[in-house]
């Protein structure tokens, strides 16, 4: 058909730019190229080299027919014609086509020069909301549902404000949307002041009030009800964001943002969190430490864990013991696991419960007991002493306030009434 086969040349560029596997769906080509071509366009403070590419690899890739000859020859293979034409076309029309025709509003006429300012769009403010979830919800997953208001384009007038879809220029600001006023704040001293017009709310624009719509009252939006439903997957992290793109409020010439909710982590009774390992405090008496012992453990999916120590084993105080596979199920790989850990505390008996004979028995029994007794040692020229509690805290407490006294003091001694320091001149 062409006389020749054609040359192959790249054809992974335009993926790259898009930052999208080769094999994207056109689902996932709209949803790059949309970030990316606002974030860099011109208007926005953009690179335009950024946003030509963006554009062009999009206006290819999102075209079967081109695409299938960008696949399977390149780059080159475009240029010369095949798949339909080529794909050097403005870079502002395809933005204007894939934002349904003004991009911003207004961004059209970009091969011309800028369009004013009044005519774009602007990017709409995103709504943060803050979830709270429990360790059982991000361990379980879940669905919340939320309910909420939102401001969207009045259906009647389209966003418009007015039956027939026309307006002018506000008189009180003269279509700028903002007032200036002054004031005099002290002698030859003057302040400024800018402010939303309030005849306009700021629109720049006037509806004569007999054309003004009706169920929005010429203010262009209207209140909507809806329901999200949130999908908290397994193993999310604290801090952890889900959007809903394009969901905030709507309004004329405006890119409406998104709703995003940031997870907050609630704190659980027994476990602890750390990443995907789950920590719990266990207390045992010094029997138990020494003999063993068995426990039932409720996790967080309801499953019933027997926890016992091995024949012999002997934990000691302030010990972990570490059950792989039982902890936090991983975000996006939720069938791997990170640990259980125990933290084990030891209970001693209290003073005077084990009286002289039973002593004598444990000192029998345990490692080191017989060879300390006390009987057997040599005690005619040893002094007697009294053992007592000793509070650290306090004890801390007292030795700094006496650092600081002694401190004090020794800044009074340096200084001796009646003598006045002279310093030494060098010659």
């Amino acid at each position: 058909m062409f006389g020749r086969a054609p040359k192959k040349s790249d054809n992974t560029k335009y993926y790259e730019v898009l930052g999208v596997p080769q094999n994207a769906t056109q689902d996932e080509l709209k949803k790059a190229y949309r970030k990316s071509a606002i974030k860099n366009h011109p208007d926005k403070g953009g690179d335009p080299e950024k946003f030509k590419e963006l554009s062009q690899a999009y206006e290819v890739l999102s075209d079967p027919e081109k695409r299938e000859v960008y696949d399977q020859y390149g780059e080159d293979a475009l240029k010369e014609g095949m798949g339909s034409g080529s794909s050097g076309g403005n870079p502002f029309d395809v933005f204007e086509q894939f934002f349904g025709g003004g991009g911003f509003g207004g961004f059209g006429g970009h091969g011309h020069g800028h369009g004013s300012a009044r005519n774009r769009k602007m990017q709409g403010e995103d709504v943060k909301q803050i979830l709270k979830v429990s360790l059982e919800e991000v361990y379980n997953g879940t669905t919340k549902k939320l309910s909420l208001s939102r401001n969207i384009l009045c259906k009647k007038c389209k966003g418009k404000g007015s039956k027939s879809g026309a307006s002018s220029r506000c008189p009180g600001c003269q279509g700028s949307g903002m007032r200036v006023t002054t004031r005099q704040i002290g002698p030859g001293m003057i302040q400024q002041m800018q402010h939303a017009c309030p005849e306009c709310r700021g629109s720049g624009e006037s509806i004569n009030e007999k054309d003004r719509c009706q169920p929005c009252k010429g203010k262009k939006v209207t209140q909507e009800k809806k329901v999200l439903e949130v999908h908290v997957e397994k193993g999310m992290q604290h801090g952890q964001k889900i959007t809903f793109e394009g969901q905030a409020d709507e309004a004329p010439d405006t890119i409406t943002g998104d709703i995003i909710f940031i997870l907050q982590l609630k704190e659980h009774p027994k476990f602890k969190r750390k990443q995907d390992d789950l920590y719990v405090e266990h207390n045992v008496s010094l029997t138990e430490a020494l003999c063993g012992f068995q426990f039932v453990l409720t996790h967080l999916d309801g499953r019933q864990l027997l926890i016992k120590t091995n024949p012999g084993e002997v934990i000691k105080p302030d010990s972990y013991k570490g059950i792989n596979d039982e902890g936090m199920p991983q975000h996006g790989r939720p069938f791997m696991k990170g640990k259980l850990v125990i933290h084990f505390n030891v209970a001693f008996p209290e003073t005077n419960v084990l009286t002289p004979e039973k002593c004598k028995i444990l000192e029998t029994i345990l490692p080191g007991g017989a060879s300390t007794s006390s009987s057997e040692m040599a005690t005619d020229d040893c002094e007697e002493t009294i053992l007592r509690d000793v509070n650290m805290e306090e004890e801390l407490r007292r030795k700094e306030r006496q650092r600081q006294q002694e401190a004090y003091d020794d800044d009074e001694d340096d200084e001796e009434p009646g003598v006045q320091r002279v310093g030494c001149n060098q010659q």
